[in-house]
């Protein structure tokens, strides 16, 4: 199924169900499986041209014009300090719906759809101060899939990313 279709039918699904579930949109970053909560996704587009900013940190791609609303795109892959990314036909941007800003994040490749339930979901580990783990909310376990679960809001509302917020307007 087409990722635009996957979200669309997910967000539709997630406003009729009532229940303790909480329905994650699936995205790789390299090897590593994440998630978002399904209700911060706006829409997933291919990978556009940007518009670059000078002098901006690595991990933001620049800007692009969605519709007439100006949205900073900003590289996971790079955020997370991953392997430099490669754009190709799988490259897509998840434009999220913040409260009170829409961003793009580029990712890898889009994977679906999962609804976990309050037993799939762990804590993250404790690894002291060697590893940031301020924006896991979690780990979810589908099967043999081990999905890390991202506070989208609060990594996009830290303050590194006050700056995107910045050249935005």
């Amino acid at each position: 199924m087409h990722a635009q279709a996957i979200a669309e039918r997910a967000i539709e699904e997630s406003h009729d169900k009532s229940g303790a579930s909480r329905e994650f949109l699936t995205f790789a970053l390299g090897d590593e499986e994440y998630g978002v909560d399904i209700l911060k996704v706006k829409e997933i587009r291919g990978y556009d041209i940007v518009t670059r900013i000078p002098d901006a940190p690595a991990f933001i791609k620049g800007v692009i014009n969605l519709r007439g609303t100006i949205v900073p795109v900003i590289d996971l892959r790079l955020k997370f300090k991953l392997a430099k990314a490669e754009y190709d036909e799988f490259t897509v941007m998840i434009v999220l719906n913040l409260s009170d800003r829409v961003v793009g994040a580029v990712v890898d490749r889009v994977s679906d759809v999962i609804a976990l339930q309050p037993d799939q979901i762990f804590d993250p580990p404790e690894f002291g101060q060697t590893v940031d783990i301020a924006f896991i909310t979690g780990l979810g376990s589908v099967e043999e899939r081990m999905l890390i679960l991202l506070d989208i809001e609060g990594l996009m509302s830290s303050r590194e990313m006050q700056l995107v917020q910045r050249l935005a307007q």
